[in-house]
């Protein structure tokens, strides 16, 4: 029974990962998108609940970090990061706001904000987005199941056909580790044409 389990888990990952060559285009423009922004000294500026705020936090850390290749560093900011903001904004007013009230202060116009949500429901998420595309940014989605209201509010919907949850979450990472390598080679690439 084990056995089997595990086995089965591993082929529905790997149904689902084969799934992504369809979200392609959305990949590449999500990748081009990010490589303006930096590209012009603009931020990127994610965030999501849960397992999608650890992913927002290993995305920023590739970018400002480094993912394959020795460069410098790219600006990038998840809003999950910082508990004494989260806390006393989801004290002071409600938890809906902890990702609005921070695009409100930090996002700036052409910068990217990357919303991440496994249903497409999660409020906060959403109302971050629409904070953020209020004030100029180019919104990307990270969702599952039908894309639910986020899909339907970002400028790049990049929806994970799937209603399970950790399945989502491992082709979101797959697609995030595709995008940080792909802008990475082309932003080091570029910098060294311009040299």
């Amino acid at each position: 029974m084990l056995e089997s389990n595990i086995r089965k888990s591993i082929r529905d990952s790997a149904k689902t990962i084969q799934t992504l060559v369809k979200l392609i285009p959305q990949i590449q423009k999500s990748i081009n998108v990010i490589i303006k922004c930096l590209s012009e000294g603009r931020k990127v500026v994610l965030f999501g609940n849960g397992g999608s705020a650890a992913d927002a936090q290993h995305i920023a850390a590739e970018l400002v970090g480094r993912f394959k290749l020795e460069r410098r560093s790219y600006p990038s900011i998840a809003l999950t990061t910082d508990t004494s903001c989260i806390t006393a904004l989801a004290n002071d007013y409600s938890f809906d706001i902890i990702f609005s009230r921070q695009c409100e202060s930090l996002v700036e116009k052409n910068d990217v904000v990357i919303g991440i949500s496994t249903s497409g429901n999660s409020i906060n998420v959403k109302r971050g987005l629409e904070t953020a595309k209020k004030k100029g940014a180019i919104t990307i989605g990270l969702l599952g199941a039908k894309g639910g209201p986020i899909g339907k509010l970002v400028d790049i919907p990049i929806i994970i056909n799937s209603s399970s949850t950790p399945r989502i979450q491992e082709a979101h990472r797959t697609i995030y580790h595709i995008i940080c390598d792909e802008v990475e080679r082309l932003m080091v690439s570029n910098e060294r044409t311009k040299q």
